[in-house]
This record gives structure tokens, C-alpha cells and sequence, in this order.
């Protein structure tokens, strides 16, 4: 272990009187420094820190001087540097001292969290108070669901040697897991939870053995979950253990759990659970269709609706209105009447029944208009069946009314395409590629000095409220599809939609790859900009990623198509997770499916995820050019919604990255 005794230049905090010292310090080091050569110190403490130069960073922290305000975070960063090289110690005096001069400064959670785990080696009492502390007064943070089990984990340390185990203190241990898994079934110290609970020795409840077999499945211990479960009340668990079952490849068994509860035991189950259920098992069966109309027949209650709802989704075309009518009729209350209603609303539209198509129209747009995900879907065709009726004033009505409320789904797209009487799906074949910047407006005051320093991870802190500036610094960190996926939600929680100008878009729809793809796109007469949605919604833009059927890299290809392409194009020696070999291929692979499907790209990007043969037997039965009529038939729901996704991407590509529109 290094130590630090001689670079702590007179501040650390000694058994005398803390406030005398610290006043002390102060006056003695606040003396006036330039503010270039603070951020200097800074940047070069932060450096040295990211190169694991922890002794020069923590020396180079403590040269800020107490009158700026990078003051608490040298304080803290001095901290952290400490415990990098195990100088606890020097760590717990500068987390003391930092909580004594700036106990309600942003960091001061983040300080006292660390301060209770460095305690826990040598004070762990004072660590106990510090992490109850947190839990009392900070009970929605992260800090305190990690406090939940440190606090348990004391005391079960504390007596886990001793002849004897107070029953008052195993109880309060096992409340403090409980809390732990209940807020985090799949944090970073879940399993930890499990495995200190178990060794208590107590009679545990069978809801907790429950509680227990859910986190280990999140963790894939499958056998452990299946053990676990088997303690709880199988009335209660059998969902669980369905997903369990699949996840161990016992198919008979998952099948014979999931008859069971939807047959006797649906009412003790959360309806979430019994989806996820339902949905593991679906995984395992040749028809969907068929799975759900068997277990349909046979449960008895809760689940029942999204039983009919899988059943209606997954039937015939000819069959749909009548199945999704009952869905409707039968459970009003259901999580998928929404769905149920807006599909009767489109079978109508496509039969032009148009009278009738809009009086549900109007009626799913006053109940559903801001609550529903088919709500923009509804619009859209309520826009058409008024073209289709020749009612101008409508119709124009009706689509700007999606782009301007719902401007980045997939029907603001369509809608723009109607607005403007084209059939080419293709917009534009170029973007203007522009960089991710920070969300907001840089006029921040200390944010934005945050900024040009560096310190995305403090950064994160001041503004942890706020998840487009949490998608930004996992960016910063190399985290791309996290910072993606952050911020995808983030931007799904907003009820009013922000300009396209906004930069917080480009966090949802960043650009990557994009000359690379462009290269590769305009040699195989591709759109680029489609083959960048295409790729973002395959892969998010991870060049490692591989799917449960064995698709590789950014384009997702599959093994035996790529050396067919290969061969075709005489590439020797390729690697799928090499992200020019993967464009290069993926490319060549697309346009040739392109090619077979007279050019349409919507053909096209249906049959990259489903093949050509698929394609070609729908055009047959659905038997309609009109392109949106297609999409909405597309008897595999998964097509129907890759295509919707990666169009939807594509208008928000152009959208967002092209100055014209």
C-alpha cells in the first residue's frame, strides 16, 4: 500500500478541534489563485487520476486553493484518489472534512456513502449511521437501496461469529435485504443479498423465497431460482417458475406450471408476472397462434385478455376483427382494449367501411389520444379515410395533427408522405452529419465549467435528475447504447415532444459509422441514411452484439448469409465483429434483397428480417400495393414492428440531420 503521509499538505483533519482546524486551513490557504491556473491543477489532477497516477492526482487536488469553487470537488476527488491506492485512512479524513465545510453541497450524499464504506473496515458502527442516515433521508436515491444492505451486512458480520445471534438483530437483517431486493431485484449487490439472507438461519417466509428465486433468475442462476421458488407457495410462484423452466429448456414442465396456474391459481399472481410468464413460453412453441387458443380455453381469470390478445395478433387476417371486437366486448377494462378498439378501427379502414371506421375513430381519440401507443396509428388512418372521403380540410387536419403531436413515430412519417402525395418511402438519401453536443443550452454558470473541465462523472451528479445529461455522460464514456437507451426513454417520457432542432434528439438518434456506411451503401445502391436506421435499431450500434440465433456485429448477420456474400464478392478472411467487414457485407446482402423485391424498400427491410420467400408469400396473400396497408398485415407481428422501427428511425434521421426540412 502507497502512502500518502507525504503529500498531504497540512489538510488533514486530526483527533483536535475540527472546526478550529478547518477554519485555520482556510484562512491559511485561501489565498487568491488565478482561476486558468485552478482548472489547470484540475484537468491535470483528472488526467492523472484517469491514468492511475493516484498519489500525483491526490497531490495535485490538494494545490486548489479553499476560495474556488472547485474546492468541495478537489476535497472529494483527494478522497477517492485515497481509496484507489487503499489509503482508507487518508480517504476517511477527507470525506469527514468535506461533510464538516459542505454538508448540504450535491456531492455531500456521494461523500457520505463512500465515508460509511471505507468506515466499514475500521468503525463500522459509525458506517452503520452513515448509511441509515442516507436510507432516512435520501430513501428514493440509489444510495440508499445500496445502504439497505450494508446496513444488514454490519450487523450480520458483527454476529455472525459470536455463540449468539439476537433473533431481533437476524430480523433486522433480513428487513434490510428485504428492502434491498424488493427496490433492486437486480443490482450490483442482489446476489450478495441472497447468499448473507440464506446463511441467517432464519424461517424464512415463502413470499421471500419467492422474492430471492426472482433475483436469481435475473442473475441466470436458473437452478438456484428453481430452488428457491420451490420453497415459496406454488400458487404464488408458478409464474416464476415457468420462466425458470424455459430458461433450463424443461419445456414440459413450463407447460404443464402454465396450464396449471391459468386453470386454478391466475388470482395470486400479479398480472405483470403472469405476462412474463405467458411471454417465456411463448417463446417455446410452433404457433402462437394455436398456444394461446389452448390456454386460452383453459385459464380461468387474470391473464385471460392477453391470452385473446396473442391469440387475435397472431391469427389469420380474415379472422381479426371479429377476435379483437370480443377483446373488446369481453374485457373493457383490459391493459389492451386500446389496441383491441384501434385494431377494429383499421380492419375497417381497409375494408372502407369508412363510416363505421370513424365513429370508433373519434371515439379511441377521446378516450386514448394522450394514454395510447396506437393513438398516432388511429390518427394517421383517420387522416386517410377522410382522403379517402374527400374531405381536404380533414384529412390535412388529421396528418399535421400526428407530426405535430407525435412528430417522431412512425406515422408522423407516413403522414408527411401523404401530406406531400409520395409513394417514394425515401425522403432523402443524405444526411447532414452533425456531433453529439451537451442536450442543453451551455449559459450553466458551474455546469458549464463542469463541462470544459472534463468532469462528466461530478457532471452526472449535479444533474442526476435529469437523464438526457445522464445519456450524455455515458456517451462521453464510451457507453453507447446505454446513453442510447437512457435517453430513448427519457425522451418517451415527455409529453410534449421538443423541436427537431433540440439536441437532445441526436442522444436518441446519434450517428455512428456513418461514412463507413455511407461508403459501403453507395457501392451496393443503397440509401444510407436508411441503412444507419437500419443498423441503429439491429444493434444500437454495438460492433460486438450477437442475438440468441447466432447474428453478429452491427448489421447483425447471420453467419451462412455473410459467406455467401463473401464468396459472392471474393472476400477471403472476414470477422462479422469487425465493423467494416460487417457494413461491407450487410450492404451487399441488403441491396441484393433489394434487388429481388423489384427495389421497394419497404419490401426490402421487411425480407432483411424475415427473408425474401416470407416477403414474396405475403405479397401474395395480402394482395394490395397500397405500402401501408402491407406493413399493418404482416402476419409475423415481430416484421411488422421491425419495419415500423427501422422507418421510424430513418424519418427521424432525416429529420433530425437534414437542414431542409
Amino acid at each position: 500500500m502507497v502512502s500518502l503521509d507525504k503529500i498531504k499538505k497540512g489538510i488533514i483533519v486530526t483527533s483536535g478541534s475540527i472546526a478550529i482546524i478547518a477554519a485555520a486551513l482556510w484562512l491559511g490557504t485561501s489565498i487568491y489563485q488565478p482561476p486558468a491556473k485552478t482548472d489547470e491543477l484540475y484537468t491535470s489532477g483528472l488526467k492523472s487520476y484517469q491514468n492511475k497516477e493516484y498519489s500525483k492526482s491526490y497531490y495535485l487536488f490538494s494545490k486548489i486553493v479553499f476560495s474556488s469553487k472547485l474546492k468541495p470537488l478537489a476535497i472529494y476527488r483527494q478522497g477517492v484518489s485515497a481509496d484507489a491506492i487503499e489509503d482508507y485512512k487518508a480517504a476517511i479524513k477527507q470525506y469527514k472534512f468535506f461533510l464538516l465545510l459542505y454538508p448540504k453541497h450535491v456531492l455531500s450524499i456521494r461523500v457520505r456513502y463512500n465515508l460509511a464504506q471505507d468506515l466499514i473496515r475500521t468503525n463500522p458502527e459509525k458506517a452503520y449511521k452513515h448509511f441509515n442516515y442516507i436510507i432516512n433521508n435520501y430513501p428514493n436515491s440509489d444510495y440508499a437501496i445500496a445502504s439497505e444492505y450494508f446496513t444488514g451486512n454490519i450487523d450480520f458480520n458483527k454476529y455472525k461469529n459470536e455463540k449468539i445471534f439476537p433473533l431481533s438483530v437476524k430480523n433486522d437483517i433480513q428487513n434490510h435485504f428485504r428492502h434491498y431486493l424488493k427496490k433492486a431485484p437486480s443490482g450490483r449487490l442482489a446476489m450478495d443479498v441472497v447468499n448473507d439472507w440464506l446463511s441467517l438461519g432464519l424461517d424464512i417466509s415463502k413470499d421471500d423465497y419467492l422474492l430471492m428465486s426472482k433475483t436469481c433468475y435475473l442473475f441466470n442462476d436458473y437452478k438456484k431460482s428453481s430452488e428457491l421458488a420451490k420453497k415459496a407457495d406454488l400458487k404464488n410462484s408458478w409464474a416464476q417458475e415457468v420462466q425458470t423452466a424455459v430458461a433450463t429448456g424443461d419445456i414440459s414442465h413450463a407447460k404443464y406450471l402454465i396450464e396449471w396456474g391459468l386453470q386454478n391459481n391466475s388470482e395470486y399472481v400479479a398480472k405483470e408476472d403472469i405476462y412474463k410468464a405467458i411471454d417465456s413460453y411463448m417463446t417455446q412453441v410452433p404457433s402462437k397462434y394455436q398456444a394461446a387458443s389452448n390456454l386460452f380455453g383453459i385459464a380461468k381469470s387474470r391473464g385471460k385478455d392477453y391470452l385473446l390478445d396473442i391469440k387475435c395478433k397472431y391469427g389469420p387476417n380474415e379472422s381479426k376483427f371479429e377476435c379483437y371486437r370480443n377483446l373488446y366486448l369481453w374485457y373493457p377494462s383490459s391493459d389492451f382494449t386500446d389496441e383491441a378498439q384501434s385494431q377494429m378501427f383499421l380492419y375497417l379502414v381497409k375494408n372502407n367501411n369508412i363510416q363505421d371506421a370513424q365513429r370508433i375513430g373519434i371515439d379511441f381519440l377521446n378516450k386514448y389520444k394522450d394514454t395510447s401507443p396506437y393513438a398516432p396509428q388511429v390518427m394517421f388512418y383517420m387522416g386517410r379515410a377522410s382522403e379517402n372521403a374527400r374531405s381536404y380540410r380533414d384529412y390535412i387536419s388529421y396528418y399535421r395533427g400526428v407530426i405535430s403531436k407525435y412528430p417522431d413515430s412512425y406515422y408522423a412519417y407516413r403522414s408527411y408522405l401523404r401530406l406531400n402525395h409520395s409513394r417514394n418511402p425515401i425522403i432523402s438519401t443524405r444526411i447532414k452529419e452533425s456531433n453529439i453536443e451537451f442536450p442543453y443550452d451551455r449559459r450553466h454558470g458551474f455546469l458549464d465549467k463542469l463541462l470544459l473541465l472534463g468532469d462528466y462523472e461530478i457532471l452526472n451528479e449535479y444533474t442526476s435528475y435529469d437523464d438526457f445529461v445522464r445519456s450524455w455522460t455515458l456517451y462521453k464514456q464510451g457507453k453507447i447504447s446505454e446513453a442510447m437507451l437512457v435517453a430513448r426513454k427519457a425522451m418517451e417520457k415527455l409529453e410534449e415532444k421538443p423541436d427537431r432542432s433540440d439536441l437532445r434528439w441526436r442522444l436518441v438518434y446519434p450517428v455512428y459509422y456513418y461514412s463507413e456506411i455511407k461508403d459501403y451503401a453507395d457501392r451496393a445502391g443503397n440509401v444510407a441514411p436508411l441503412i444507419l436506421a437500419l443498423t441503429r435499431e439491429e444493434s444500437y450500434f454495438n460492433p460486438s452484439a450477437q442475438s440468441s440465433v447466432g447474428a453478429k456485429g452491427l448489421m447483425q448477420l447471420m453467419p451462412a448469409t455473410a459467406a455467401g456474400e463473401a464468396k459472392q464478392r471474393g472476400l477471403g478472411s472476414y470477422d462479422l465483429f469487425n465493423p467494416n467487414n460487417n457494413l461491407y457485407l450487410g450492404n451487399y446482402h441488403y441491396g441484393q434483397v433489394r434487388t429481388q423485391l423489384q427495389g421497394n424498400d419497404v419490401y426490402a427491410v421487411a425480407a432483411y428480417n424475415s427473408g425474401v420467400g416470407a416477403v414474396n408469400r405475403w405479397l401474395q396473400t395480402i394482395n394490395t400495393e397500397d405500402v401501408d396497408v402491407f406493413t399493418e398485415y404482416i402476419p409475423y407481428p415481430e416484421t411488422q414492428t421491425y419495419v415500423k422501427k427501422v422507418f421510424r428511425s430513418y424519418w427521424n434521421y432525416i429529420r433530425i440531420y437534414d437542414g431542409n426540412r
